[in-house]
């Protein structure tokens, strides 16, 4: 399938990219992760569906619609741009009109990255340079706070990493390189097109 036909099974709208009229250096612009790098990673992915996933910085939503449809994941999806979450709202509605039962949940909240709490059952953090290194390393010791209270084997999830978050995570915290998938034809012309799964595992 293309881009615009997993829009149309998702009822959703989350094609584009979008630059802020007042750009600000701690938060990137939005663009969605492609369809086929989504398909990749959970081909390779050991996802469960007890998995509760986390994606930071989430925009229209594409992720959360996506791991919710297919693997039936409990999701919720942090932005902090009131447009943005307005849209995935919107989205979400649209959604649930033709959304299969499951136990699974989707949701979306609309707040500062650093100022999420996070649930002691959140096992999984997806993020797609959202943000300035900074904020990313606010919402990582959130993380590690969240295991000193409820121990637990954790993922994070970059996809199109730079390289301050990857030496954040190998120098200063107990996550290790769990794996590396790279997006086939994407791979081949620009090396960024991957995800890079760190992991704290117990």
């Amino acid at each position: 399938m293309n881009e615009s036909d997993y829009e149309r099974l998702l009822r959703i709208q989350t094609a584009g990219m979008r630059e802020w009229q007042y750009q600000s250096s701690h938060y990137n612009r939005y663009e969605a992760t492609p369809y086929s790098a989504l398909q990749t990673l959970f081909e390779l992915y050991d996802w469960k569906a007890t998995n509760r996933m986390v994606d930071f910085g989430c925009g229209k939503g594409r992720f959360p619609f996506y791991v919710h449809y297919f693997y039936n994941i409990s999701v919720t999806g942090i932005e902090m741009n009131g447009q943005l979450y307005q849209e995935s709202m919107e989205n979400l509605m649209k959604y649930m009109e033709k959304a299969k039962p499951t136990r699974a949940s989707i949701r979306f909240e609309c707040c500062l990255a650093e100022e999420y709490k996070i649930d002691s059952q959140e096992d999984c953090f997806n993020f797609f340079n959202p943000f300035s290194t900074p904020i990313f390393q606010k919402v990582v010791h959130n993380i590690l706070v969240s295991l000193e209270e409820v121990e637990r084997t954790v993922d994070i999830i970059l996809y199109y990493p730079t390289p301050e978050y990857l030496q954040f995570l190998e120098e200063a915290t107990a996550f290790t390189l769990w794996r590396e998938i790279r997006i086939p034809e994407l791979y081949e012309q620009n090396h960024n097109e991957r995800f890079m799964i760190y992991r704290y595992e117990i």
